[in-house]
């Protein structure tokens, strides 16, 4: 306050001095002339140290009119869309309001830089997401414990997700795929995120050993527990995620009790399920919509497969280069998750700015993939634009379906499979087109932006009819 004070009686006294007349005396001038530097220099100076203990500049804010609801009715309607026009007229990094709290957003590689390498206690996930998985994973697992346990139990996970283990679940997954889809027949119209959804849960199930809230948790937990206590019991167990768990310590050497295995299984089977279904019914969408492009993933896992009933296993999955691009492509126009957040607990600087305890810091993947400084023709679905390897990693987090960092989804790989395991089936097996050149809007109602009214029309190939 005092610097704009000061700034402003320094215009009113350079105004002064533009009307006076000529023959003013020196002294005078002098005089005010020394006076106004002083004025100047100490003004500045207080700007300068208030900055200092404020920590730095505050990012934009983009205001509002609407006081504690925000910018919510906004960014709620067209998210994508007001971040985009956000970063093009205040930058990478922005402030707003929603429902009385603030959010800052991060957009591109070297602003994103700050959360991906963020350490939990500066920038805290815990502090977001623990009272949304909670009450589905149950307590003592994920965002329920403090991280360095949350690390171990994840890595734990992850040694249950090797590439031995992916062997033996691509068959599994193949025979859901083609026992869930004898239900459609020949051709027809249904709704292929409905139907995706229902499989994945069915083949993540299977696949893992591993369903919504309340009585349906405690009744998944008691379903997981008798299938540990049989496991625990066995002589003979089977090598898979519930074994790799039932096996696994701690750091200090204690086994997992009962209740986090059947935790960690819940988690590890409902987190990729929306994920995993709405990634799929996407990529169903942009094939029915390129009838060109879909002939020739069908030509690929012909090359690849065989005909429309031979079996695929994993090592062919690495020759579906084609599927594999136009999968990384659906995930950099429709990632599943919008955005990462995480609660600022320390004062943080980037790229000049400095934000305060208490905000929201959010990166969004899918603003970061649509960049158009970054990704040539960016609103275009163009999966040759990852015949470059080195496409997805020109900057270093401009592609993030999966996010980064210390909190990289660890079921990445799992999801590859899955998805190409059943699209290998499904290509093979039907042709895909839109119902009246319906392509779906986005649904930006749920949290996982997921197609509205996904309808898709289908007919078998005649070798399969």
């Amino acid at each position: 306050m005092f610097a704009d004070k000061a700034l402003e009686g320094l215009q009113e006294s350079f105004g002064g001095l533009a009307d006076m007349d000529l023959d003013l005396d020196l002294n005078t001038g002098t005089v005010t002339l020394f006076t106004t530097t002083i004025v100047l220099t100490a003004a500045l100076a207080y700007r300068h140290l208030s900055r200092g203990k404020d920590g730095g500049n505050a990012p934009p804010h983009i205001p509002s009119t609407i006081p504690f609801l925000g910018q919510a009715v906004s960014f709620g309607t067209s998210p994508i869309e007001f971040l985009l026009a956000a970063y093009e007229k205040y930058g990478p990094v922005f402030s707003f309001t929603m429902v009385g709290k603030t959010f800052t957003y991060l957009v591109g590689s070297d602003a994103s830089t700050l959360l991906f390498n963020s350490k939990n206690e500066n920038l805290n996930a815990e502090d977001v997401y623990s009272r949304l998985v909670t009450p589905v994973f149950g307590k003592g697992v994920a965002y329920d414990v403090p991280n360095p346990i949350f690390m171990e139990q994840k890595k734990m996970l992850k040694t249950g997700l090797s590439i031995s283990h992916f062997r033996t679940h691509v068959p599994i997954i193949e025979d859901e795929t083609r026992t869930y889809f004898q239900r459609w027949g020949s051709q027809g119209k249904n709704n292929i995120f409905e139907a995706l959804s229902e499989l994945i849960i069915l083949t993540a199930s299977h696949a893992l050993h591993g369903m919504k809230r309340d009585k349906a948790h405690i009744e998944v937990k008691n379903i997981f527990r008798k299938a540990i206590q049989k496991r625990r019991a066995d002589p003979n167990p089977d090598d898979d995620m519930l074994q790799t768990l039932i096996e696994s310590t701690y750091k200090s050497g204690r086994k997992l009790t009962d209740d986090e295995i059947t935790g960690m299984l819940i988690g590890l089977l409902l987190a990729g399920q929306h994920t995993s279904s709405t990634t799929s019914a996407w990529l169903a969408f942009f094939l029915a919509r390129d009838n060109d492009l879909q002939d020739k993933v069908f030509k690929e896992q012909q090359e690849v497969c065989g005909d429309c009933v031979a079996p695929v296993d994993y090592d062919q999955l690495k020759d579906m280069q084609l599927l594999d691009r136009c999968l990384k492509e659906t995930l950099r126009l429709r990632p599943p998750i919008m955005t990462m957040m995480r609660m600022c607990r320390t004062p943080q600087t980037v790229l000049g700015y400095s934000i305060p305890p208490g905000h929201q810091v959010c990166v969004s993947p899918t603003t970061n993939q649509r960049l158009p400084e970054v990704w040539k023709d960016f609103d275009q679905f163009l999966p040759d634009r990852f015949i470059d390897p080195e496409v997805a990693n020109s900057e270093k987090f401009a592609y993030v379906p999966f996010g980064a960092g210390r909190h990289r989804c660890i079921g990445e790989s799992f999801a590859y499979i899955q998805i190409k395991t059943i699209f290998s089936v499904l290509i093979r097996k039907y042709k895909f087109s839109l119902v009246d050149d319906y392509f779906p809007e986005v649904n930006y109602n749920t949290m996982i932006h997921t197609p509205t009214n996904p309808v898709i029309q289908y007919t078998a190939r005649s070798s399969s009819a």
